[in-house]
């Protein structure tokens, strides 16, 4: 096989392809559910783009609502890459924007300190919480998944419960007292471009950081290869000398301390408290998207998490626009990470057929 086809082959194998058409596939769908609502396709996604790209603010709002999506999503494809399902981020999330939330209110420190003391201990408390799930499977094999969604519900309630019922507690309202403003990441400067409602803070770098850290853990660290070799093949991994029980421990525990974070930095940069939920808010689950379509790659959670920025700010801002529903959005989230599951079932297919062809040569 000559190298021109060496290259046809490793294009059509590439991920990242298969990514792309998904999300092209999803924007079709939801194309089409615009006709079906008598909206004009090519008017109402121009809309989002110009509201979400057109001016230095709409660009803040979408990194502003990227950031946590990339936290939730690199927690997501860091466990994917380990082998095992994180689908507690949602807690870890709201867990760790309760802790955040403590540390901001009850602490009275100089900002250099109690900034980086109250992320930390926002993305602690996360990691306890994985770390319990990984606890549960590696001791009593208790699956993942089904400890994880309990855990959802506990942080989902004990944090409505501490609103309602502590040192948190503001009175005749839904919401908590806020944190104190040392423990704030907001970047007053930059509000002259952006607008001073724009709530634009270090999230985004701290994210983009980590995620180059976390990369560097998976692929050049002797613990990313235990971790990965536990997650390809736990028995061999097993037989070549890793503790798998703790390995399955401490990826849960890595996987729980950054969507803990990804709560601490909404707290501290966007809300500055929390507040009783009604439902949740999502970006633990969103974050499951975002990894699918990053491919569980940490550097493409970067490039999926602002896509999912650009569709969750635009959404709204396609509706105020044109009229159109802004749930055509989540039809075309739902239609993208739909395609993303069966483009793996398509990519094993092409794969199956190259090497029968292969075979044939």
């Amino acid at each position: 096989m000559n190298n021109a086809q060496n290259k046809k082959f490793s294009l059509l194998d590439s991920p990242i392809l298969f990514s792309i058409i998904s999300i092209v596939l999803g924007l079709l769908v939801g194309a089409i559910a615009l006709l079906i609502a008598g909206q004009n396709p090519i008017e109402a996604y121009s809309a989002m783009i110009e509201g979400t790209l057109g001016k230095p603010k709409y660009i803040a709002w979408v990194i502003i609502k990227s950031t946590p999506l990339i936290l939730t999503g690199l927690s997501i494809a860091f466990a994917f890459k380990t082998g095992l399902f994180n689908i507690g981020a949602e807690g870890q999330f709201i867990i760790g924007s309760l802790a955040a939330t403590l540390a901001g209110v009850t602490l009275d420190l100089p900002a250099i300190i109690h900034v980086p003391l109250t992320l930390l201990i926002g993305a602690l408390v996360g990691a306890l919480w994985g770390g319990i799930v990984g606890f549960l499977k590696s001791k009593f094999g208790i699956n993942e998944v089904i400890a994880a969604i309990m855990f959802n519900w506990i942080a989902f309630y004990f944090s409505n419960f501490m609103v309602r019922n502590s040192i948190l507690t503001q009175p005749n309202s839904e919401t908590s007292i806020s944190i104190n403003e040392s423990a704030s990441i907001k970047i007053d400067w930059l509000k002259d471009l952006v607008g001073p409602a724009t709530r634009v803070n270090w999230g985004i770098v701290i994210s983009i950081i980590l995620v180059l850290v976390i990369a560097f853990i998976l692929f050049k660290t002797t613990l990313g290869f235990e971790l990965r070799g536990v997650g390809f093949n736990k028995f061999g991994a097993e037989y070549a000398g890793v503790n798998v029980d703790s390995s399955i421990l401490k990826s849960m525990a890595i996987a729980g301390g950054l969507a803990g974070l990804a709560g601490a930095i909404q707290v501290s940069g966007v809300s500055q408290n929390i507040s009783v939920l009604a439902v949740s808010e999502g970006y633990g689950f969103d974050g499951i998207a975002v990894a699918l379509i990053a491919n569980s790659n940490p550097i493409g959670t970067i490039f999926a998490g602002l896509l999912f920025g650009i569709f969750k700010y635009g959404g709204s801002k396609m509706q105020s626009a044109v009229g159109a529903p802004s749930e055509v959005v989540s039809i075309v989230i739902g239609s993208i990470v739909y395609f993303i599951a069966l483009s793996s079932a398509i990519r094993l297919l092409f794969l199956k057929l190259r090497s029968k062809k292969e075979g044939n040569m």
